[in-house]
């Protein structure tokens, strides 16, 4: 089942949720008729939607970004919908059902980048962005180099991120529905194409915004199902919670998360900073018609995804209280024994047992749809990559025609859905929990201190930015490696070189000084014309003068 890399050691405490599925845990079970005949009509109003959405997707601007049409509440819940995948739902309950309060920390440290976001990218992603982050980073800097590094960086987060989720679908569905692994892994990629290719944003804007809601709907039910069972008093709810976990009252407070001050930080660092540098994130914020309704998009995902957070904390202390003295849910009967499913079926488990197999079948049902929306936004985000930033803008230097570059950008999808396939049954029953740590190190190590420090630094160069990325993107994913979750429990070697799971502490850091050092030393005539050009983009970020003009940088 969906699976949590908990490890305590030397090097402290690590916290990676992630989409990777035990298979020695993932058993099949019988078919769960609920589940599947409320993701069937789930799959039925989505294609539905999709058709609709053909029909309206003439333009590279409906494609990418729906027109600009969408508002800012319907992209607040398509943006919420986004980053609440099925880890968010089942991996942090599970977090909190473990570690009480270490679990509502894991899920504040996800939470803090959407401020960030609000306050020093939203507007400026609207004003200054036109399909992709590319588009900002390219604004001033040479386009060329930028928008290949740009749009690698973007792939790699997106393809690491697709795996964990192709095999967390296979393992889901196996676990929850009965099928077959491999023909779950189909199912979601085959879906997930036909969204993309023929909807485009539009289709995967309404996909996220149903799901969402679905999201938010069933995690409401179950918290107020949960409260009943205590009168609707917290207070009884977390005694009962202290009174039957094994750590007791020390789950009402800080424990082993902090334990590693740098392990929290470099932690808290890539979970913030990685939102930043997400693409398929920092792309929905080009779907609305203007910066106003740029900041209500994060307004409102940061306050879906923060009430959302909020649900999880008390599913946690609910399932301790109502799932952890049931022996129903162990294996032999034995309370405090294997959980049936593995331990991250906490959520799963406390549904049945407050709202019985009809509210068992609906959020497997929405755990499923949760993964599908999440790849089809991902499997848009690196199309876009593709067909935008390399095909039309590096290869046709800004002069491809528009249904070409559509042809591409539909071809880019077809292909990426079969890699996602692959790539989902190649790696059927790994521990995948280091790609999280890995895509999360990479956005908040390569793209986001190039992104921050183009909107925001006068003295950026190309040379500057190309150094700065190439350090972070390099130096994340080599700390990975030489990390516990990989040198020592995939590779097995004994002990790890690098002590902390989490690199963005030390990739993040090297990345902007490295962008710092080589811009300042940066004397060439192309370094001067584009200090010169920040005046242009400061005045078109702050007001979005001659967006609707500009084409390609």
């Amino acid at each position: 089942m969906n699976r949590i890399l908990l490890t305590a050691s030397a090097a402290g405490f690590s916290l990676v949720p992630t989409l990777a599925f035990a298979q020695d845990s993932a058993q099949k079970q019988p078919l769960n008729i609920t589940a599947i005949t409320i993701f069937a009509l789930f799959v039925l109003a989505t294609l539905g939607i999709t058709w609709w959405a053909a029909k309206r997707s003439k333009t590279a601007s409906d494609f990418y970004t729906a027109g600009g049409g969408i508002s800012g509440f319907q992209n607040g819940l398509a943006v919420a919908g986004d980053y609440m995948s099925a880890a968010t739902l089942l991996g942090i309950t599970s977090l909190v059902y473990m570690r009480g309060y270490d679990g509502f920390l894991y899920a504040i440290a996800f939470f803090m980048g959407w401020p960030v976001l609000l306050f020093l990218m939203a507007e400026r992603l609207r004003n200054l962005g036109r399909f992709t982050f590319s588009d900002i980073v390219s604004y001033r800097l040479d386009p060329k180099a930028m928008r290949i590094m740009a749009a690698c960086g973007g792939l790699i987060v997106v393809f690491f991120y697709l795996i964990v989720q192709m095999v967390g679908a296979g393992e889901l569905i196996q676990l929850l529905f009965g099928l077959e692994y491999n023909h779950a892994v189909i199912t979601v990629g085959v879906l997930m194409t036909v969204y993309v290719v023929f909807g485009g944003m539009i289709a995967t804007t309404w996909v996220q915004i149903i799901k969402a809601t679905l999201l938010l709907f069933g995690g409401t039910l179950l918290a107020v199902l949960t409260f009943a069972h205590f009168g609707f008093d917290f207070g009884r709810l977390t005694t009962a919670a202290v009174a039957v976990h094994k750590d007791g009252a020390a789950i009402m407070g800080p424990s082993v998360l902090l334990r590693d001050p740098v392990q929290a930080i470099s932690f808290a660092l890539g979970a913030c900073f990685g939102l930043l540098g997400l693409p398929h994130i920092l792309m929905r914020f080009f779907t609305v018609p203007d910066a106003a309704e740029s900041r209500k998009s994060a307004v409102y995902a940061s306050g879906f995804i923060g009430y959302f957070f909020l649900l999880i904390c008390i599913l946690g202390l609910g399932g301790i209280a109502i799932v952890s003295t049931n022996p129903e849910y162990f294996v032999g009967g034995k309370v405090g024994g294997a959980m049936i499913g593995g331990s991250n079926m906490v959520a799963l488990h406390l549904a049945q047992a407050t709202g019985g197999n009809l509210m068992l079948g609906f959020l497997s049902a929405v755990a499923f749809a949760t993964i599908l929306a999440v790849v089809s936004g991902l499997a848009l985000a690196g199309a876009a990559a593709v067909s935008h930033d390399l095909y039309a803008n590096v290869f046709r230097r800004g002069k491809a025609a528009e249904g070409s570059e559509m042809k591409v950008t539909k071809i880019a999808t077809v292909m990426i859905g079969v890699i996602a396939i692959g790539l989902g049954i190649l790696f059927k029953g790994q521990n995948l929990a280091f790609l999280v740590a890995l895509a999360f190190g990479i956005a908040a190590s390569s793209n986001f201190p190039v992104l921050i420090l183009s909107m925001y630094w006068r003295g950026l160069t190309t040379r500057g930015a190309l150094a700065g990325g190439i350090t972070g993107l390099v130096s994340a994913v080599t700390l990975v490696i030489l990390s516990p979750a990989v040198w020592k429990n995939v590779i097995g070697f004994p002990e790890a070189i690098f002590p902390y799971d989490n690199p963005a502490l030390f990739s993040m850091s090297a990345a902007f000084l490295m962008a710092f050092i080589v811009s300042k030393t940066d004397k060439s005539v192309r370094a001067q014309a584009e200090n010169a050009a920040f005046e242009d983009q400061y005045v078109r970020a702050q007001t979005g003068y001659g967006r609707a003009a500009a084409s390609n940088h």
